[in-house]
């Protein structure tokens, strides 16, 4: 007995798999995006519903642009000597940019234009959610036709796509800071490259009107600058009138005061007698000398000629200011809208959504621990993956027991073929003669398998029994025999006489009623009668030896202690189903089934929805 069942228990060396490392190839990325196609074609058709719905609801706005010079200019007292070179810094022309985008500047074009009491300006040019919503129930009635079906309107009304609920009045300061923010939130301010040209562009829903401002908004920043030159010039005029005022008077007194010591002395006795007596009289305070006094008048008098001509720039620069800003290139009104740009919105919605969609893919797929490929098996269990089934073009009822038998060459038939072929290159002494099947649930397709299996077997000439041990289940035997045969425990005949070939298959049943009679789940009654089927040979004319015997034994669901019985068998193979079997269940099978010493052969892949390429090890 110990040489027909050799229950090799498998080492720690045998049961770990060495996985070389692998990479994403191009199978694996194909099989991705064939799983998740609905996920991804999902979220694309989302983002562009969603792009559809932007493009329906947003008004077209277009935008007008001017241009403007900033110019160095050279100071009065610099414009008459040599060549001299003046150029403004990164820092000079932001600030020029920032004055641009003040709200002074903005204040003047408002004023200007009277923006406040336009009510198309302050129209928000990106409506809110509840505005887009009425816009689209007039999209929808007018595409439909049912703009005079009392019916629809009320059930959009219903929904909150009616008219607008009417706004709360605004006093002059809300309806001026209102025009304010939406004015500098549609301007735009940039520097032409690393040039002094300063490009202004204004969006607005009316192109005229985008054209206006933007010209608007040019020549009130030339007028600014020389509002304020001029300015600036009036205030130091006023000082410089002040101020010569003084120096005029200074000059004055001080030219008086030499006009009288000259009258009031003899300019050569006083001088020769400041001769004599030298530097021999201290601390005596001594009088101005002539020479001084004109000094002093001279002085004063090149001080006023200087501060007047001053004071004539001056004058001269209020009268013709000149600003340091020219218009290069005045605005016009556009021709086509800047935005929206439906095909442009339409291509990002596309490119998002499958993004986004890919993403969420990527997401379920980590979230998700059922078995999905040979792959899984490996990693996450250890053993190996005997085969992967592909979906039969019926899932349910008798026909699919029978798929290799109606369908040999079949995808499905196929794929079981090479599955036989691993469970014959499994690693065991010999050749695997006792074979079992198991699961994790009672709604696998373990059945199925073993019918197709010993199918399988009997058209490759070897005598094929098909034992039904799930008792609780008995689906085998419902499926190819469809009753169940009594069997009688205090029959003293041989359980191998129960035996019967089932209706249009080439392979002999043992129904589940026998097994569940005969307790035949006790490993060592079962191991007693597949000796009795090995050791009975043609000469009882009665029962011939039978080359393969297929166990379909009970499930996890049914109970850890009914599956001690695949010890006795050569090797177990479990059928899992392609994304529905969970890893941690299946890994608690592959527990149970090793704690008691069950050689387990791999796993088979059923019902899989991608197939892949199995490499088995050599």
């Amino acid at each position: 007995m110990d040489r027909m069942l050799p229950h090799q228990w498998p080492t720690t060396t045998n049961q770990q798999v060495s996985v070389a490392q692998e990479f994403i190839g191009l199978a694996d990325i194909t099989r991705f995006l064939t799983r998740y196609v609905a996920t991804i074609i999902a979220c694309l058709g989302i983002a562009l519903l969603v792009a559809w719905f932007y493009n329906s609801t947003s008004d077209p706005v277009f935008t007008a642009s001017a241009q403007i010079l900033i110019e160095p200019k050279l100071p009065q007292h610099l414009q008459e000597g040599g060549e001299v070179n003046l150029s403004l810094d990164t820092a000079q022309v932001e600030s020029q940019i920032a004055v641009m985008q003040s709200e002074k500047i903005a204040a003047m074009v408002i004023d200007q234009l009277k923006l406040v009491e336009d009510p198309n300006f302050n129209r928000p040019h990106a409506p809110i959610l509840p505005e887009r919503f009425r816009k689209l129930k007039t999209v929808l009635v007018e595409a439909f036709g049912v703009q005079k079906s009392a019916r629809v309107t009320s059930l959009l009304d219903y929904f909150g796509f009616g008219m607008p609920e009417p706004t709360a009045s605004l006093t002059d300061y809300q309806k001026f800071r209102r025009t304010m923010a939406t004015f500098r939130d549609s301007l735009d301010i940039r520097r032409v490259g690393v040039s002094y040209a300063i490009d202004i562009s204004f969006t607005s829903v009316d192109p005229e009107g985008a054209s206006n401002i933007a010209n608007a908004t040019a020549d009130a920043f030339v007028r600014e600058q020389i509002e304020t030159k001029a300015d600036g010039a009036r205030e130091g005029g006023a000082w410089l009138e002040k101020r010569l005022q003084q120096l005029r008077a200074q000059m004055n007194a001080a030219m008086a005061k030499a006009q009288e010591f000259r009258s009031r002395h003899d300019y050569s006795v006083v001088n020769e007698a400041k001769s004599e007596e030298g530097n021999s009289i201290e601390g005596v305070n001594a009088e101005p000398t002539l020479e001084e006094l004109e000094v002093t008048a001279e002085t004063y008098q090149k001080m006023y000629e200087s501060f007047l001509q001053a004071y004539t720039n001056s004058v001269s620069q209020q009268s013709y200011p000149v600003a340091d800003a020219r218009v290069i290139t005045a605005a016009t009104a556009p021709l086509f809208p800047s935005a929206p740009r439906p095909k442009l919105v339409l291509a990002f919605a596309a490119i998002a959504g499958t993004i986004f969609g890919i993403g969420v893919s990527l997401v379920r797929q980590m979230l998700d621990w059922t078995i999905r490929s040979p792959r899984h098996i490996r990693d996450n269990l250890g053993i190996e993956c005997i085969g992967e089934l592909p979906l039969t073009s019926r899932r349910m009822g008798s026909s699919h027991v029978d798929e290799v038998q109606r369908r040999p060459h079949s995808r499905y038939s196929q794929c079981l073929r090479k599955a036989r072929t691993e469970i014959s290159l499994a690693e065991t002494n010999h050749q695997v003669k006792f074979l079992g099947l198991t699961a994790v649930s009672n709604a696998s397709p373990k059945s199925s398998v073993a019918s197709n299996l010993a199918t399988l077997y009997s058209m490759s000439g070897l005598k094929t029994l098909v034992i039904d041990a799930d008792v609780r289940r008995s689906a085998t035997t419902m499926r190819l025999l469809g009753r169940s045969i009594a069997y009688d425990k205090q029959s003293q005949d041989p359980i191998r006489l129960n035996i019967v070939r089932a209706p249009g298959r080439p392979f002999d049943m043992l129904p589940s009623s026998v097994v569940d009679g005969g307790n035949l789940l006790i490993p060592r009654n079962m191991e007693e009668f597949l000796s009795e089927l090995t050791a009975f040979d043609l000469a009882n004319c009665e029962l011939a030896a039978y080359d393969v015997v297929i166990v379909d034994l009970p499930t996890l669901a049914s109970g850890a202690d009914e599956l001690i019985v695949g010890s006795v068998l050569d090797g177990v193979v479990i059928v899992a189903e392609w994304g529905k079997t969970h890893v941690e269940t299946l890994r608690e099978l592959v527990r149970t089934l090793q704690a008691s010493r069950t050689h387990v052969l791999g796993a088979l892949l059923a019902n899989a929805r991608a197939m892949t390429s199995i490499h088995h090890k050599a």
